[in-house]
């Protein structure tokens, strides 16, 4: 079968407002920002009562953090999960939602948990994060001798807007 001029100026021209509608589709659906962030965060462990921390971040989610301490358990080869709520407003009011984590160690020495796994997802929160998730690695270590914590944490934040 033999296309003719006018048949393949057609299909070329089908073929444009397909790949058109499509592009068009895409880009009003959302549009996604995303930015690296980092920092670090201090904490007292029984910040506010029994299984609970308090205390600063500092860096790009600066402001106040806590986490109530859900459970903890120990699996046979020495790895310490403890799963975790955060409460988390920076210093300009805005709260961030977290997902419940799990923080994965090991201990390196009596009271001394090494930090080697946590995952932290952020779900959204007020104010300029209101429309925004993302995913935080964290390490360092919690001192239960001194009752203190001291992690670093990095990772990207992506705000999608409509």
């Amino acid at each position: 079968m033999r296309i003719t001029g006018i048949s393949k100026a057609v299909c070329s021209f089908v073929a444009t407002l397909v790949l058109t509608a499509t592009a068009i589709g895409q880009n009003a659906a959302t549009s996604s920002t995303c930015q690296a962030i980092g920092g670090f965060i201090s904490t007292n462990v029984g910040g506010w009562g029994a299984n609970t921390t308090m205390g600063t971040a500092v860096g790009d989610l600066a402001g106040a953090v806590g986490v109530e301490i859900l459970g903890i358990t120990t699996g046979k080869n020495g790895v310490v999960d403890v799963s975790v709520q955060h409460h988390w407003v920076t210093v300009t009011g805005e709260t961030l939602t977290v997902d419940k984590a799990d923080l994965y160690g090991v201990y390196v020495a009596p009271g001394l948990l090494a930090v080697t796994t946590y995952k932290v997802h952020i779900a959204g929160g007020t104010g300029r994060y209101q429309n925004l998730s993302g995913d935080i690695n964290v390490i360092g270590e919690a001192d239960f001798n001194t009752n203190h914590t001291a992690l670093q944490y990095s990772g990207q934040l992506c705000t999608t807007e409509p």
